[in-house]
């Protein structure tokens, strides 16, 4: 598949993702269309991976970027992977310059499990 013109560009989260690519494969389906490998292990990824609905998904973003020291880019990664423990939660902070103290990681695990 050639990609022709990129016409928004925007974060979304895997749930997200896995919603929009099974309209695209219902979509190839009643077409009669082939769907790529590519296409076909994006899928597999997603639906494998994906361990909320797309709702929840986003609102534990939006929750997550009310807390201090916390950007964008983390509160994505956070609702795709939906840690469950402080050590799952120290690995996604392992980059940052800064480190998060015992309250605030069981603030953000207590804001996941709420949305799980």
């Amino acid at each position: 598949m050639k990609v022709k013109a990129i016409i928004r560009e925007e974060r979304i989260t895997l749930p997200e993702l896995r919603e929009v690519l099974s309209k695209v494969e219902a979509e190839r389906i009643e077409a009669g269309r082939e769907m790529s490998y590519e296409l076909r292990k994006s899928i597999e990824h997603a639906n494998l991976l994906s361990k909320t609905t797309s709702e929840k998904s986003r609102l534990l973003v939006t929750e997550l970027q009310k807390l201090e020291k916390m950007k964008p880019d983390i509160a994505f990664r956070i609702a795709n992977i939906m840690p469950r423990t402080r050590d799952e939660l120290r690995a996604i902070y392992a980059k940052e310059k800064y480190t998060l103290q015992p309250e605030e990681l069981d603030t953000i695990i207590e804001l996941v499990k709420a949305h799980f």
